[in-house]
């Protein structure tokens, strides 16, 4: 995952970032240790107690650089859709970064959205995705021996699922 860096990072402002929750600046040892440490949590915790994990992109634009998505209020949309997922009372369509809602999924009731804009929010686009793999590989890099192996695992099996 990225996001943009904010005040708090040290570099420009808008640059895309990796850092999990951006804690990179404030984090008082080596990344890939506090990785690895949450990695090992399935060996020490109920399987079925451990949270699941979704990604969002709140913040995708269309060519005229408008926001897609109408912002925060209908966040909670999306966050339904989780929590009906948890139940295993939802669905969603299958793509290699994992399961997205699809249009039907989520509750667009009273939304100035067109029908356009929620499929282009909710399109996963494999050869973006392709992009960002340098980035990642790059970004995994500078944490050297200390990376934990899983994660390069998963990357190439992201790779692999993007063709």
């Amino acid at each position: 995952m990225g996001s943009e860096k904010t005040a708090a990072a040290f570099g420009g402002l808008g640059e895309l970032r990796r850092d999990p929750f951006a804690m990179l600046p404030f984090c008082g040892y080596n990344m890939g240790s506090y990785m690895a440490h949450w990695l090992t949590m399935p060996e020490r915790t109920d399987r079925d107690a451990l949270p699941r994990i979704y990604g969002v992109n709140w913040f995708r634009k269309d060519a005229d650089g408008n926001f897609l998505w109408p912002g925060f209020g209908d966040n909670s949309r999306v966050l339904e859709w989780i929590c009906r997922r948890l139940d295993d009372d939802a669905g969603g369509a299958t793509t290699p970064i994992g399961v997205v809602p699809t249009a039907d999924d989520l509750d667009t009731t009273g939304l100035d959205v067109t029908p356009d804009a929620i499929a282009a929010v909710l399109a996963v686009d494999p050869e973006e995705w392709k992009r960002e793999l340098p980035g990642i590989r790059e970004y995994f890099a500078q944490f050297g021996d200390r990376l934990p192996a899983e994660l390069l695992v998963q990357l190439d099996a992201l790779e692999s699922r993007l063709g």
